[in-house]
């Protein structure tokens, strides 16, 4: 981890993006990132992800599901973005997604003003996100790496086949489409590879 950080001691508080395709190592680099920097608050956006049947909608194809529906942006603008574009003073109690119940569950955070917040995640740089992130890190991972670390992660999807199979129906094609739209090499900040 090499990062050029901006000058994070300005009195205002920074957001810094960790953007990557899934199976780049962006949980992992922010959680190293956040032991390097006292004090600094993590979210990831799979916090703010819609239940499965509004992200699965089977009226859709899945990498549909998985580009426009798997999010909450509004949710997560609305309650943690903007707050700390507007002050920098965050102290509410907000909802995370719960992965066991399908559900939310009700955090409270407090978040000075000056302080650093990491938001690890893919798709960061859509335009929904993107004004709100002061910086942002892209890392930059070849497919095959990412498809390996993804087959040894997500076991819970099944077998290698299975695991594939889904990767290649649903997170693929809308990794594809938003390197495509988004185009989040020439607006990262800083890219590791």
């Amino acid at each position: 981890m090499s990062a050029n950080l901006p000058n994070l001691h300005t009195g205002y508080t920074v957001v810094i993006g960790i953007d990557g395709l899934g199976g780049s190592g962006k949980s992992t680099y922010a959680r190293d990132l956040q032991q390097a920097i006292k004090g600094v608050h993590l979210f990831h956006l799979d916090d703010f992800i819609h239940p499965k049947k509004i992200r699965y909608n089977e009226e859709y194809e899945e990498w549909y599901g998985y580009y426009y529906l798997q999010w909450r942006y509004e949710y997560l603008i609305n309650e943690l973005l903007v707050p700390l574009k507007n002050g920098g003073k965050v102290r509410r109690t907000i909802e995370l997604y719960d992965k066991e119940t399908d559900g939310y569950i009700e955090q409270e955070i407090d978040i000075p003003s000056g302080s650093i917040v990491l938001i690890e995640g893919v798709f960061l740089q859509r335009p929904e996100i993107r004004p709100y992130v002061d910086h942002v890190i892209f890392l930059e991972v070849d497919k095959q790496t990412r498809l390996k670390r993804v087959i040894d992660r997500d076991v819970y999807i099944g077998t290698k086949e299975e695991i594939i199979s889904k990767y290649e129906r649903r997170y693929f094609p809308a990794e594809e489409m938003y390197m495509k739209l988004c185009n989040p090499l020439a607006s990262a900040h800083y890219i590791d590879r």
